[in-house]
């Protein structure tokens, strides 16, 4: 009896990860993030609600599982090539682009002096007990929040959108590492804080091991079928790790955090991200964030006034830790866009979490101080990103061009440069600089910006490494599969490199780079021509070409194609959203950042570029 009543709240809170997301896009709540309505849902099932669930060996074990994978997620999503330095460019309004590492870490010390002393007076007022906690709390920043809002902003290539994110980075890193050496200082037999150096230098030999093997012959032919070696040597660094790390007497998280950057510097293939995020998001995660929910006793939280002053004040707390050191970004940036970034950074969400999940289980705080934290947390993560956008300057994320970068000139780059479109389009052509009176005669038809080579160096100085897409096109290919490695390293976020020979091609492909063959193409359309000769025109003529078109309106998110307004002179051919490619119909909803393929008048589709491409 009492194991069928596990199992009925194993499938109680499965079948709520499942309804959740439906829900949500069923009420079209589109601004809340799933894991705060799994919260929210987990709320309902549990102490606060129906009391429906019982904890048990089942549930408690998936609820750890989802714990560790998110850590680890959340240190898989730092990406290292932003920590590398910008030159000093000159910015819209006329001022020089800051260093974006030093200015990052300059506003992040700002942060944690401003949270130390906001916990001091938090101590002070009898409000929380622990110091060192609660500066951690303040000072963390919400990796999981952050990143998505500023894609949808499109402002992930810009200048506030990388200092922004850098900021968040250093501060995930920075307050795991400091919650490890709490938990190291709280705990019995505490103080043997070297003991973490084993767990470090694991890891540095771990990532040396992945670095050595990673691109031996073998690994991708055992990395397809029913091996899948990548996802074997995931799931195994991370016990490893997170068994190593509880045997120091660190956090488990702590391990699954340093499984996770490890996993991030050795730059894995796209296919394996999604997979992880497949297992992650798609079951462990959810139920972690149920069970959240479950536990939290809101009408415990309600009736202790202690309890319920403290909301308000850990809120304003977060907001003000942000807001006075991002002042500092006022040298370069507006007033509005400051306060906007203030508020996206205020979210945090999953290491506060974890931070009150593990002082409850030690003892330092009590289980209605852990609900508080928790349910902060959780306030904030819906409130910040709807202020962030609503502060934010339009010209800050409208309208940005796409910006392309092409490495060569040649026939091909100049002619194609010459076609696309400079109202959507920043265009550059990259070429190595040549006989003085060849580079006159080029530059008196074509703007080409000459450099002394292609080393990377040169490269990253030029600002070729922040294009939106990269089209490399040199004369010698494997100078061309080289700069685009460097390319992906380095975040770029389209690399095409014109690449003839298929086993040179092979390694780029899997590192999600687009391969292009002048021989390959030009077959291919000799081909149309003679068997299709139709089908040719549509790719050659103007009048009748395929055009991507980005789906960028909110408007328009989760509407059906049956209900979309537009009716001019367009045909949407194909719909590609992320792997997927999409035959439209009727019925197909239309979802933000989908890729609609579309043939039509050329002023038809420039007016629907237009209206897709618009952000309120």
């Amino acid at each position: 009896m009492e194991n069928e009543s596990s199992l009925l709240s194993l499938v109680i809170v499965l079948l709520v990860a499942f309804f959740t997301p439906l829900l949500l896009h069923r009420l079209r709540l589109f601004f809340i993030p799933v894991v705060i309505a799994e919260i929210v849902m987990g709320l309902i099932i549990g102490k606060s609600g129906f009391n429906l669930i019982q904890h048990d060996m089942w549930l408690d074990t998936l609820s750890v599982l989802g714990f560790i994978f998110l850590m680890f997620l959340s240190g898989l999503e730092i990406d290292f090539s932003a920590f590398k330095g910008n030159q000093h460019k000159e910015l819209a309004n006329g001022k020089k682009e800051p260093n974006r590492l030093a200015v990052s870490f300059t506003v992040f010390i700002g942060i944690f002096l401003i949270s130390l002393l906001l916990a001091f007076i938090m101590k002070m007022a009898g409000l929380m007990e622990n110091v060192f906690l609660m500066t951690l709390i303040i000072s963390t920043i919400s990796l999981g929040v952050v990143v998505p809002t500023l894609k949808e902003a499109n402002l992930m290539k810009t200048s506030i959108g990388q200092i922004i994110l850098l900021i968040a980075v250093i501060a995930d890193l920075v307050t795991m590492i400091l919650l490890s050496v709490f938990v190291s200082l709280s705990s019995e037999g505490g103080g043997q804080m070297w003991l973490l150096l084993i767990l470090f230098a694991t890891g540095v030999f771990f990532y040396f091991i992945g670095a050595r093997f990673k691109n031996k012959y073998v690994i991708p032919r055992l990395s397809r079928g029913t091996v899948q070696i990548g996802t074997r040597a995931v799931f195994t660094l991370i016990i490893v790790l997170v068994a190593l790390s509880e045997s120091v007497g660190a956090e488990n998280i702590l391990g699954a955090f340093i499984a996770g950057t490890l996993v991030s510097l050795l730059n894995p293939n796209k296919t394996m991200v999604r997979q992880l995020d497949s297992f992650g998001y798609g079951f462990f995660i959810p139920i972690f964030f149920v069970m959240v929910g479950v536990d939290l006793d809101l009408w415990t939280l309600l009736n202790n006034k202690d309890m319920l002053l403290l909301i308000p004040l850990l809120l304003l707390a977060l907001f003000i830790s942000k807001f006075i050191p991002v002042l500092f970004l006022k040298r370069w940036l507006d007033t509005k866009t400051v306060v906007a970034s203030s508020f996206l950074l205020t979210s945090t969400l999953s290491l506060v979490i974890a931070a009150a999940k593990i002082a409850e289980r030690m003892n330092v705080i009590s289980h209605e101080m852990s609900g508080t934290l928790i349910l902060v947390a959780v306030i904030s993560c819906i409130v910040t990103p709807i202020l962030f956008k609503k502060w934010l300057p339009k010209e800050n994320g409208e309208e940005r061009k796409t910006r392309v970068v092409f490495i060569g000139a040649n026939q091909l780059t100049l002619a194609v440069s010459k076609e696309l479109n400079r109202s959507l389009y920043d265009l550059s052509l990259i070429h190595k600089k040549v006989e003085k009176a060849d580079s006159q005669t080029t530059n008196s038809v074509f703007d080409i910006h000459e450099v002394e080579g292609y080393d990377e160096d040169i490269l990253q100085q030029e600002g070729v490494f922040e294009a939106d897409i990269l089209f490399i096109s040199t004369g010698d290919e494997e100078l061309n599969a080289v700069i685009a490695m460097a390319a992906k390293e380095r975040g770029v976020e389209r690399v095409i490199a014109r690449i003839e020979t298929p086993d040179l091609g092979k390694p780029l492909a899997e590192q999600d780079i687009e391969i292009f063959s002048t021989i390959l193409s030009t077959t291919a359309l000799v081909k149309a021509l003679i068997e299709s000769a139709n089908i040719a025109k549509i790719m050659t003529n103007q009048d009748t070409a395929l055009h991507e078109i980005q789906m960028l309106n909110p408007h328009y998110h989760k509407m059906t194609l049956r209900e979309f307004p537009f009716t001019g002179d367009v045909i949407i051919v194909r719909i590609f959203r992320g792997v997927d490619s999409i035959v439209p119909h009727g019925d197909t909803e239309l979802l933000m950042n989908d890729r609609l393929v579309v043939t039509g008048s050329p002023q038809y589709v420039e007016e629907l570029t237009r209206e897709l491409q618009f952000k309120e």
